[in-house]
């Protein structure tokens, strides 16, 4: 579960939520917490029938789109989850599943979320499931996990209805390229036909101005969200969605931007620009 913070040519943030799939809550006892705006981060199952029970019951419970994950047909090797042998502790289950014959997240020799993903994920998953995912819904469908520009239009052609580029908080592969340095390239192969969001490596109010001034049109937040919530609760979520608005408010003062319409390409530089030359004295 992640929270994100989306500024689509607001004068001020507008705070939503996405629930994964595997999230320990259902999306009915998320939607009983109160009114909100949350998306619904689906994994495609090898049963064809439990995703579009899945998509429908987040329909149902009021969610306003679907986040198709598209980087995970295998799950990566990642080594701490290998070396502690980690699965879910007993007392909690992947809550949206229940009542379905899936399987559990057992104990395993090395990783208990890597055999789950083994034997229930669709590794076939291709465009044409974004066309499938329209034909069971009425939702916009995100295409979260992309990281090329060539992916970008992909994902417009099949009738994606926005773009989440993420890699998966870097732990589906090794040396792959950080969000902030993919997002350009993809804001630009979209051309303005969908909205660009970023997911992965926000740690200040500094990254969602650069985020924002390379063309994205909203920004994910994961870890800052889990970690807060681990330390202090709702309170601490409370607390670092907080100190990342006015950590970016203040950016955009000492920036001279009065509106989110004023954060320019201008106002930064990244490490691909040409040399700017100095002026002759």
């Amino acid at each position: 579960m992640s929270s994100v913070s989306v500024c689509p040519n607001l004068s001020d943030f507008v705070d939503l939520q996405t629930l994964s799939s595997w999230a320990t809550s259902s999306v009915e006892e998320v939607a009983s917490t109160g009114p909100g705006i949350r998306f619904f981060q689906l994994y495609v199952y090898k049963d064809r029938n439990v995703v579009a029970q899945l998509v429908r019951r987040a329909e149902r419970a009021g969610f306003k789109a679907i986040a198709l994950t598209v980087d995970t047909p295998r799950l990566g090797r990642r080594e701490a989850d290998i070396k502690n042998r980690f699965t879910l502790p007993p007392f909690l289950t992947l809550k949206n599943f229940e009542g379905l014959d899936l399987g559990k997240m057992d104990e395993a020799s090395d990783s208990g979320l890597a055999s789950y993903v083994a034997g229930q994920i669709d590794r076939t998953l291709s465009w044409k499931d974004v066309k499938w995912l329209q034909t069971i819904t009425s939702l916009p469908i995100l295409v979260k996990g992309v990281l090329t520009a060539e992916d970008a239009r992909l994902s417009i052609q099949a009738g994606a209805a926005g773009i989440i580029v993420s890699n998966h908080g870097a732990r589906q592969l090794d040396y792959v390229p950080s969000t902030i340095m993919a997002l350009e390239e993809v804001v630009k192969a979209a051309q303005g036909r969908v909205p660009v969001f970023m997911d992965g490596g926000v740690r200040r109010g500094t990254d969602v101005f650069k985020a924002l001034a390379l063309g994205a049109s909203g920004i994910f937040i994961g870890r800052p969200v889990v970690f807060s919530l681990a330390a202090e609760g709702e309170a601490g979520v409370r607390k670092v969605l907080n100190m990342l608005r006015d950590e970016f408010e203040l950016t955009m003062a000492l920036s001279g931007c009065r509106s989110l319409k004023e954060i320019t390409r201008a106002h930064i530089s990244a490490d691909w620009d040409l040399p700017r030359l100095s002026p002759r004295l």
